[in-house]
C-alpha cells in the first residue's frame, strides 16, 4: 500500500537517501561523475532534518504491505517539498514553488510522483497560492512528466551544479488548479 504524508524529522535519512538514488539514477553524463559520487546521505539527511524541523512543506510517499519485503515497516520510496516563492528568489510570475521531486526508480510509474504533486499543490493553494511553478533540468529524461501535467515551460536559465554549467526550465502552472487536475489523487 502507498500512502503521501506529510514528512517528519524521523524520516529524513529515508528522504535523503531518495534524494541521492534518484540523482545517481538520473543525473549520470549530465552532471560531473565526481559531485554525483561525493553526494552523501548523512549531509543531505541534515538539511532535510533542518527543513522539515523549521516548517517546510515536505511530503513523502510511503510503500508498507505487500509492497515492501515481509517484516519491513513502511518505507519512504519518494518525496516532493515546496513552498511560497521568496521574494526576490525568481523572475517567474508564481506564487508557490515546487522545490523537489523524486521518486525512487523502481517506484516510478505508479502514480506516486502525481500524488506527491497534488500533495504539493494542495499545501500551496491552502496557503493562498494562486500558481506554482517548478525548475527542472533541461536534460532530466523525465521533464516531460511536469508537461503531461499541464505544467507550461515559461522560462530556461543556466546554473551550476558540481561545477558544470547546466541548464534548466521552468515549468509553470497558472492557475495552480490547472496541476490540481492533472493530478488526481487516485492516479
Amino acid at each position: 500500500m502507498i500512502a503521501i504524508r506529510r514528512a517528519r524529522p524521523s524520516d529524513a535519512v529515508a528522504i535523503a537517501a531518495v534524494h541521492v538514488a534518484a540523482w545517481r539514477n538520473a543525473y549520470p553524463g549530465i552532471l560531473p561523475e565526481a559531485f554525483l559520487s561525493r553526494m552523501s546521505v548523512p549531509r543531505q539527511a541534515a538539511y532535510y532534518d533542518g527543513i522539515i524541523r523549521a516548517g517546510a512543506t515536505v511530503h513523502v510517499a510511503t510503500a508498507s504491505g505487500l509492497d515492501v519485503p515481509d517484516g519491513s515497516g513502511p518505507r519512504v520510496v519518494g518525496f516532493v517539498t515546496g513552498g511560497r516563492v521568496r521574494p526576490g528568489a525568481s523572475d517567474i510570475p508564481a506564487e508557490g514553488e515546487i522545490e523537489t521531486l523524486y521518486v525512487l526508480d523502481d517506484w516510478r510509474e505508479r502514480g506516486l510522483g502525481r500524488r506527491l504533486m497534488r500533495a504539493s499543490a494542495t499545501q500551496l493553494a491552502s496557503a493562498g497560492c494562486r500558481s506554482a511553478f517548478v525548475w527542472v533540468l533541461r536534460d532530466n529524461p523525465s521533464r516531460w512528466f511536469y508537461a503531461r501535467l499541464g505544467g507550461r515551460p515559461v522560462a530556461e536559465q543556466t546554473i551550476h551544479v558540481g561545477g558544470a554549467p547546466v541548464v534548466q526550465t521552468a515549468f509553470l502552472w497558472d492557475p495552480i488548479e490547472r496541476l490540481l487536475q492533472a493530478s488526481p489523487q487516485a492516479s
